[in-house]
């Protein structure tokens, strides 16, 4: 069989990896900064160079981060455009004057992924792409998002295209650890969505075969964490809550600008909507006028990176500490203060309520107890978060429950599942 390409395309990042002739996966890297990095973040930048009216450049992955920096107001950014895979009312967005369908979105960043990889990228004609098992977003068209997928993908000169379930990806990386038969839940936790699958390993013959037994997902993950995190620390100190003059009475100021502002990828959108506008004549007729030109500033001058970093470092400083201090600074302003993890839980406990009652599903699904569980593997960042591994501390003896390559295990195990003999029974076609 020819090598095969699996390829992990996240919300935050993407990772591709060949399956090799000796049954392991390699991992695709790119050069950054004199060094060679597998993970490459899910992001592109849109800018028009000066000397060049009327012309694009397009950057992705850390380089989109890199232009975005060096030139912010003149740079468009978009990252975690993944959650608008399953969104129907997600149609386009205009950048430069040029309509992007979603599709186009994902090939342009897949081909400058490709361009940046050189000859590292597999030519092969098979590509298994992982997908979540629930894709993010209120209402999710599954048909629309793989539909989407294969366009773009198909861009890139793949001719035989195929689908697995992320988690299911990761099981056959983690069951390459394994010495007998065992039943093994996986749960991945990525940006966007956290799934769930069970399955079976068999050793027989000296071959390693698999059932799938149970899978469930949820639409809420790491940035739903990142989300409360700014909707209680930061959209309060922007004027959230607050009131301004007009029409003759004291009037809210409108929540759907913090809804946009508490997803800081939308930053950029929110810039260039029409909404702007009228956020700037808040500036006068707010009561707390002062927390109206925070979020001015903040969105003319494209601070939705920084505050990311911010968010992310409270985020790994509570997982190792009871508490940290959260931290954003600007020019002219600064938010500071302690939050406690057990505060941060609170935050966040109808996100983990909703990934505690998808274990449930994936368990109830393969109609087993958790106690038939032999193994449990962690992978993603979130997995990391000690009110996530609770969850399966209450279900499993921690002897059980390991985590790690949080970043390679869905993209080797996907490139690995790409030179099954029975392929077909672990993924399918758009």
């Amino acid at each position: 069989m020819d090598t095969a390409i699996g390829i992990d395309f996240g919300t935050t990042n993407t990772v591709v990896a060949t399956a090799l002739e000796d049954g392991h996966a390699e991992l695709m890297r790119f050069p950054v900064d004199g060094q060679d990095q597998f993970a490459f973040r899910s992001a592109l930048s849109f800018y028009a160079p000066p000397e060049r009216p009327g012309e694009r450049e397009i950057e992705a992955g850390p380089f989109a981060i890199d232009a975005y920096v060096a030139d912010p107001l003149e740079t468009r950014f978009i990252q975690s455009f993944k959650t608008f895979a399953a969104s129907a009312s997600f149609t386009e967005t205009q950048v430069l004057n040029r309509r992007y369908l979603f599709e186009d979105l994902l090939s342009t960043y897949l081909l400058r992924l490709r361009d940046h990889a050189g000859s590292k990228f597999a030519r092969t004609p098979r590509a298994i792409v992982g997908r979540p098992v629930t894709f993010a977003g209120a209402a999710p068209d599954e048909a629309l998002a793989v539909s989407r997928y294969e366009t773009a993908f198909r861009r890139l000169g793949f001719t035989d295209i195929r689908y697995a379930y992320e988690p299911v990806g990761a099981a056959f990386f983690f069951a390459r650890r394994l010495t007998g038969d065992a039943t093994v839940l996986v749960g991945d936790f990525g940006g966007g969505t956290s799934d769930f699958s069970i399955v079976r390993f068999s050793r027989a013959g000296g071959r390693l075969s698999a059932t799938p037994l149970g899978r469930a997902g949820v639409g809420v993950a790491g940035d739903a964490f990142d989300y409360r995190i700014i909707d209680h620390l930061v959209s309060p100190a922007l004027g959230k809550g607050t009131s301004y003059k007009g029409m003759g009475a004291v009037l809210p100021i409108p929540n759907r600008y913090y809804s946009a502002f508490a997803r800081w990828e939308q930053l950029a959108l929110l810039r260039a909507s029409r909404d702007m506008r009228d956020i700037r004549g808040l500036v006068r007729t707010a009561v707390d006028a002062e927390k109206i030109a925070r979020l001015v500033e903040v969105l003319d001058d494209n601070h939705g990176y920084r505050l990311y970093r911010s968010v992310s470092r409270l985020k790994e400083a509570l997982s190792a500490a009871d508490e940290a201090e959260f931290r954003f600074e600007t020019d002219n302003f600064e938010i500071a203060r302690p939050v406690a993890r057990a505060e941060f839980e609170g935050w966040i406990a109808p996100e983990l309520e909703r990934i505690e009652t998808a274990v449930d599903q994936a368990l109830a699904e393969a109609a087993i107890g958790p106690e038939v569980v032999d193994r449990v593997f962690l992978t993603g960042g979130s997995s990391l978060v000690p009110a996530v591994r609770a969850i399966f501390h209450r279900r499993f003896p921690a002897e059980r429950i390991e985590t790690g390559a949080e970043l390679e295990s869905i993209a080797s195990g996907l490139a690995l599942i790409g030179r099954e003999d029975d392929v077909e029974r672990w993924t399918g076609r758009a």
